[in-house]
């Protein structure tokens, strides 16, 4: 089964309404190298890769009731894969990875029968990777539909993995394929309660977060993309300006500058190649 799921949350089940996928192909990642040639020397300098966004292909089979609601069908699939805004779109055979995704052209649904008929849609993701339906927010456990096997979650990860800590040190699990860096990817890091020039140290990359002012009990200081806040006001100006990245696996963490008891909880999904 195929899942449309709108930014505002609302979820499709396509065959519910009589579009049955036939099946869902997925490009490859498709790198960007980046290089620069200087004269007189043979081969060229590697100044690193990125990777363009991502293409998919679903066959659709459409079954209507009758002739007339034939073509009220087709309308519904021309209304579900309307593209002015992006949408999510799950393959139930991965249930726990989304595609933010977009219809990439046009399409024409071709007629078998007066009731049947199919069409293929080629979409394209702005990401070269797919993310969790899951965030680390929600229970890591495969009894719920938003994990699943492939998305380097063993059976013990769930009683391992906690992303909520009121102790200086602990460790903090990125399932992901890839790290991930504020810069380009979600990630949100809330510390709640008191602090004197508080400092957060990913000991496993050598990130270091240091913030040269004070909080009380009752604020709370995040970390959220690029921007750091207090309170939801900017203290961008009084940290050293640096930002925390995941490596992909377990990540040890240290804090010093706390006061008292404290809540430090980081909220993010994780990306699949």
């Amino acid at each position: 089964m195929i899942y449309i799921e709108t930014l505002e949350g609302t979820r499709y089940n396509t065959k519910s309404i009589g579009i049955i996928p036939l099946n869902f192909i997925l490009d490859s990642p498709s790198p960007i190298h980046f290089t620069e040639q200087i004269e007189g020397r043979s081969g060229y300098l590697d100044l690193g890769t990125a990777f363009e966004g991502r293409k998919m292909r679903v066959k659709f089979f459409i079954q209507a009731v009758d002739f007339h609601d034939y073509s009220l069908l087709r309308n519904e699939v021309f209304k579900l894969f309307y593209s002015q805004m992006p949408f999510y779109l799950i393959n139930t055979q991965e249930k726990g990875k989304r595609w933010l995704v977009k219809t990439a052209a046009s399409y024409t649904p071709e007629r078998l029968s007066l009731v049947a008929g199919t069409f293929e849609i080629e979409f394209v993701s702005s990401s070269p990777y797919a993310e969790s339906v899951g965030t680390t927010m929600d229970p890591l456990t495969f009894d719920s539909d938003k994990w699943q096997f492939g998305q380097n979650l063993g059976f013990d990860i769930g009683t391992e993995a906690k992303y909520a800590h009121s102790t200086t040190t602990f460790r903090i699990y990125n399932a992901s394929d890839i790290d991930i860096d504020p810069r380009e990817l979600p990630l949100l890091i809330k510390y709640q309660g008191a602090s004197n020039n508080l400092k957060i140290t990913n000991t496993t990359t050598g990130d270091v977060w240091q913030y040269s002012g004070t909080s009380n009990t009752n604020d709370t200081i995040k970390l959220e993309g690029i921007r750091s806040l207090k309170n939801s006001l900017t203290i961008f100006g009084d940290t050293n300006r640096k930002l925390i990245t995941l490596k992909k696996g377990w990540n040890d963490f240290t804090l010093s500058g706390t006061s008292g008891s404290f809540l430090i909880s980081f909220d993010f999904r994780f990306y699949y190649i």
